[in-house]
């Protein structure tokens, strides 16, 4: 579709933002919220008629793309027949949604909780495992992201954490594996797998065993970094659970439904938990959606005994059509295939040979339609490009490569020091090289602050 300019109405909207709407995560005096006039495909645009190509997915869920005409008749369909109904009736929508995510979850992961999104997703999966242990400790690794509501932000291991962090929540963090920055000292992926290993059980230990209900990860970290897991990694998690009695939690609400070119992350590792978290792209975000997979004997707990959780909108029969259309064009049109061959073969190689050129590229690290280019000052000694968590005039650099981003038709995904590319995984191979093409040119302002 080719946008049509309207100012006016762009005007009007952008006031009426600025006079009502309050914005997460930010000081509100402060930003400028660009007034998105329509959006489909990969492309979104303004009322000024520029288009952008999205290589944030949204918030990294337009999995299948925007505005795809089978989810929208779907959901057209179910807001005719149904709009919504409470959760505790059995629901066609709802029912077959269930089936859908219950057949591509790992292990036996054959009941579905569904919620709102993926943060009260995380709050009701480690619920479960504490009352499933009857423990209060739930451990949850720095460098992580699972949520902004009370609990999900206390597991949380980046800055949004501290200024919600009670102290009292019975959250232990530890450090996960990233040999780029290692926290162990390791030279090699095996030395950082067995080193985080032995850190990860003896917190365990000190902590006390008897006192740990569950581990949480994001099976690959999403906005903390892309950190790909070493191999053994999770399996070495996987058998310290087992070990200990403790339940392994895998948040899947960013890395599930293709974003890693497999269904679930998981799968990458061959490693099953007993309870994942989802949201995001299991209907791309069409209508707000998210969900606990669960285990069969966690499910077991709960068979003659209530569990003390609901949501007035579980399984929204809107939201749950969405999800039934969105897995099944995923299945029809090969979109997790699609996401897993195009990023080996055209976002890999593009992104190498961009970090080649620039040397604001420390280090490129991803798999399927998941990756990060971590921009630093210094390759030999890794200085970031800004500090850890800057804002104001000491992010000017990565501010500065956004602005050049946009400029060329990029939106991008930044966090800290890294640039996210996370397009929607059905992107085309002509809109990767473009998107890859524009990354290329706005690096070229962040060599500028290159020692």
């Amino acid at each position: 579709m080719t946008p049509q300019p309207n100012p006016q109405v762009g005007a009007a909207v952008k006031a009426a933002d600025r006079a009502h709407v309050f914005h997460s995560w930010s000081a509100q005096e402060l930003i400028d919220p660009l007034a998105v006039a329509g959006a489909e495909g990969s492309y979104f645009w303004d009322y000024e008629g520029n288009r952008y190509l999205d290589f944030t997915s949204g918030l990294v869920y337009t999995n299948i793309g925007y505005q795809h005409p089978k989810v929208v008749a779907a959901i057209q369909e179910q807001a005719a027949t149904m709009t919504t109904f409470a959760p505790a009736f059995a629901v066609e929508a709802r029912s077959e949604a269930a089936r859908l995510i219950a057949e591509r979850t790992p292990g036996d992961l054959d009941k579905i909780f569904f919620t709102n999104g993926g943060a009260d997703a995380v709050e009701h999966a480690t619920r479960m495992a504490r009352l499933h242990t009857g423990r209060p400790k739930v451990l949850a690794a720095y460098r992580s992201y699972h949520g902004g509501t009370q609990q999900a932000i206390n597991l949380t291991g980046d800055p949004r954490r501290w200024a919600s962090d009670t102290g009292t929540a019975g959250v232990v963090h530890f450090w996960a594996p990233y040999l780029y920055r290692s926290r162990f000292y390791a030279e090699t992926e095996q030395q950082e797998c067995e080193r985080a290993l032995q850190h990860l059980e003896d917190t365990i230990v000190f902590e006390g065993p008897g006192t740990v209900a569950a581990i949480i990860l994001e099976t690959v970290p999403g906005t903390a970094g892309i950190m790909i897991p070493p191999p053994g990694y999770l399996a070495g998690v996987r058998a310290l659970c087992d070990e200990y009695g403790i339940v392994f939690v895998l948040d899947e609400v960013m890395a599930g439904f293709g974003r890693t070119g497999e269904w679930f992350a998981a799968d990458l590792f061959d490693v099953a938990p007993d309870l994942m978290t989802f949201a995001k792209g299991v209907n791309s975000g069409y209508v707000p959606l998210g969900g606990v997979a669960i285990s069969g004997e966690i499910a077991e707990t709960f068979a003659k005994r209530p569990y003390p959780g609901g949501l007035t909108y579980s399984g929204h029969p809107l939201a749950c059509a969405a999800a039934v259309a969105t897995i099944n064009v995923m299945a029809e049109e090969g979109v997790v295939e699609h996401a897993a061959n195009l990023g080996a073969q055209v976002i890999e190689p593009g992104l190498r040979a961009i970090a080649e050129r620039h040397p604001s590229v420390g280090e490129v690290r991803g798999v399927g339609m998941f990756w990060a280019l971590e921009l630093v000052k210094d390759r030999e000694t890794r200085e970031p490009l800004v500090p850890y968590n800057a804002t104001g005039e000491a992010n000017a650099p990565m501010a500065a490569f956004g602005a050049a981003a946009k400029k060329h038709g990029l939106w991008p995904f930044i966090n800290m020091n890294r640039t996210h590319v996370v397009p929607p995984c059905n992107v085309t191979e002509t809109e990767a090289k473009e998107g890859l093409a524009a990354l290329d040119a706005a690096l070229s302002v962040a060599d500028e602050h290159v020692r």
